[in-house]
């Protein structure tokens, strides 16, 4: 059974029928008790009576009836039968009071008075008690009934009116969809149904942004690979037609190198879509900081070497953090990646490792071009490249690197070098630990 409804309805409704056959259970004990009280109260005043008016002996030409409600009897000190309200003796004489004794194969009530000389027994029928009491039971029960189901009723309709705002939210949610994720009102919701609502409403607003960020992440997607792809078709067209080997050799070289820019383009918005929410939650745990950044230096080193770049670390602390070890080294190399594309043959790039307070500070600083005051917020945007810029690239990797540090709690900021050059610090707040390694300072390349 999981709908709310019926649960509530079981429980109350059958809280109801238990409490009402309690209620029966209390009323006709508490009736009977009373029934047989009056009835015994009634034996009583027969005795009184009769001692009161005298006795009527059997020979007296007029017996008084007593239409079968009870039996009367006298007897005298010598318990001689003076008296009997039927043609044969009665039940056997008790002692005074209230007693309760078996004859003629039926159980009697007796009430005994002594008084007089004379001894003075009423009795009645248990039996014949109990089926006048039986004719009376039914109307003390048929209020009690309808009282019962009048609360059924009730309850039926109150829990009807108290679930009403799970209905009223149930259409609501089933009206929303991919592109109709606004918030459900919550005006005069149930303090118990108000809280629910409102984290739906958080969920649909992080699933709109969700939404929004995929849409606007393929529509870009979209839009920058066309024209690699066109590139690539056109280049290709190009090397099927030359007619020399030189002519083909080199359409097949210009088409290599837009497979590469097409592959980095591809794997920079991979990373991206990992980086997206809910994808990017990160699992963090602790992290060596400075042995990623000698494992990110070694794996560009060769690529520096072989562009004429003076790749190394100026500046290595042993830090250990709290964050991803795997966004940490995208963010890094794509640093690096940046600094090697842009700087010139002979150019210097240092990488270091240090802390600034109680946060870990990684920095990539270059002696190339640099990037224009006016320019530096806007290359965090996706797929924003500087004007007239010649050197291939996606437009996406200061964009990962931001999502990156902010995932672990941190920013990215550029700053100028004089007379050129640019100078990229990661700061990452965390919990710092030493790292197992001694701190190294000085550069290794």
């Amino acid at each position: 059974m999981t709908s709310i409804r019926r649960r509530l309805l079981v429980w109350l409704i059958g809280a109801v029928l238990l409490t009402g056959l309690l209620v029966s259970a209390a009323t006709y004990q508490l009736a009977w008790d009373a029934f047989n009280r009056v009835r015994d109260y009634g034996l009583e005043q027969i005795a009184h009576s009769i001692v009161r008016h005298g006795v009527h002996t059997a020979d007296d030409e007029h017996r008084p009836a007593d239409g079968g409600q009870f039996i009367s009897q006298i007897w005298s000190t010598e318990r001689e039968l003076l008296y009997s309200s039927i043609d044969d003796a009665g039940p056997p004489p008790q002692p005074d009071g209230f007693n309760v004794v078996e004859w003629n194969d039926a159980t009697w009530r007796t009430y005994t008075l002594t008084e007089r000389g004379l001894t003075i027994q009423v009795a009645s029928s248990i039996a014949r008690r109990a089926g006048t009491f039986a004719e009376i039971v039914p109307w003390l029960l048929i209020p009690l009934a309808a009282l019962i189901l009048g609360l059924s009723l009730f309850i039926g309709a109150a829990v009807k009116r108290a679930l009403a705002p799970l209905d009223r939210v149930r259409r609501e949610v089933e009206q929303r969809g991919a592109t109709h994720l606004q918030a459900i009102d919550d005006a005069g919701l149930p303090d118990e149904v108000a809280p629910l609502v409102r984290t739906l409403n958080e969920l649909l607003r992080r699933l709109d942004e969700a939404m929004a960020t995929q849409r606007q992440f393929l529509s870009d997607a979209a839009h920058e690979l066309r024209t690699p792809l066109a590139v690539i078709k056109l280049q290709a067209q190009l090397a099927a037609r030359a007619d020399d080997a030189r002519g083909r050799a080199t359409a097949l070289a210009q088409l290599e190198q837009g497979v590469a820019r097409g592959t980095h383009l591809v794997a920079q918005l991979l990373s991206m879509a990992r980086l997206e929410p809910p994808a990017g939650q990160l699992g963090f745990e602790r992290v060596a900081l400075d042995e990623v950044a000698k494992d990110v230096v070694a794996e560009f080193s060769s690529l520096a070497e072989a562009r004429g770049i003076d790749l190394g670390l100026s500046r290595c602390d042993a830090i250990a953090i709290d964050g991803d070890a795997a966004s940490l080294r995208m963010l890094l190399g794509n640093l690096i990646d940046n600094a090697l594309r842009y700087c010139p043959a002979g150019s210097r790039v240092d990488v270091a490792v240090a802390t600034g307070g109680s946060d870990a500070m990684l920095s990539v600083v270059d002696d190339g071009p640099g990037i224009p005051d006016e320019a530096r917020d806007s290359v965090f945007q996706r797929f924003h490249r500087l004007a007239g810029a010649e050197v291939p690239g996606s437009g996406l990797g200061l964009a990962i690197v931001r999502r990156i540090a902010r995932l672990h709690g941190g920013d990215v900021e550029l700053h100028g070098r004089r007379p050129h050059g640019l100078s990229a610090r990661v700061r990452l707040p965390a919990r710092l630990h030493p790292s197992s390694d001694s701190g190294a300072t000085g550069r290794h390349d």
